[in-house]
C-alpha cells in the first residue's frame, strides 16, 4: 500500500530516495482521486521494489503542491534522483504509470520486468 507523505517527510522519501518515486497527489473530495487509488496500488505492486509509491494529501500539503505547481486532481508526479522528472494529470491506467515511470528504473530492473512481460503471454 502506498506510504503517506507529508512536507516533513518529503525530502527522505521523495527527493533523497534510490529508487524512482511516483507521488500521487489527492484530496479527500476528489471523485477521480479515489478512482485512481486502486489503480496506482496494482501498479505499485507490479513494480515490486523498483519504484517507491507514495501518496500526497494536497490539502494538508499546500506548500508542496504550489511548489510543484499541481493545478488539478488527481496528478501524478515522477522523481528521479530528486529532480520531478514527469507528470500525469486525471485517472490513468495501470499502464500508463508503468510506462511513465520503466524508463528511470535501472537498467536490470527494466530488463527483468521485460522477462517477466513474456512469460506471462505465453
Amino acid at each position: 500500500m502506498p506510504r503517506p507523505v507529508t512536507k516533513k517527510n518529503f525530502l527522505p522519501l521523495v527527493l533523497k530516495s534510490d529508487v524512482p518515486v511516483v507521488v500521487d497527489v489527492w484530496a479527500d473530495w476528489c471523485g477521480p482521486c479515489h478512482m485512481l487509488a486502486p489503480t496506482f496500488e496494482a501498479a505499485e505492486k507490479s513494480l515490486e521494489n523498483k519504484a517507491r509509491f507514495v501518496k500526497l494529501d494536497a490539502e494538508k500539503n499546500q506548500s508542496l503542491v504550489k511548489k510543484y505547481k499541481v493545478r488539478n486532481l488527481p496528478t501524478l508526479l515522477y522523481f528521479k534522483d530528486g529532480e520531478l522528472v514527469d507528470r500525469s494529470i486525471g485517472v490513468v491506467s495501470k499502464s500508463a504509470i508503468i510506462n511513465k515511470i520503466k524508463p528511470f528504473l535501472k537498467a536490470e530492473d527494466r530488463s527483468t520486468m521485460a522477462v517477466k512481460k513474456w512469460w506471462k503471454f505465453w
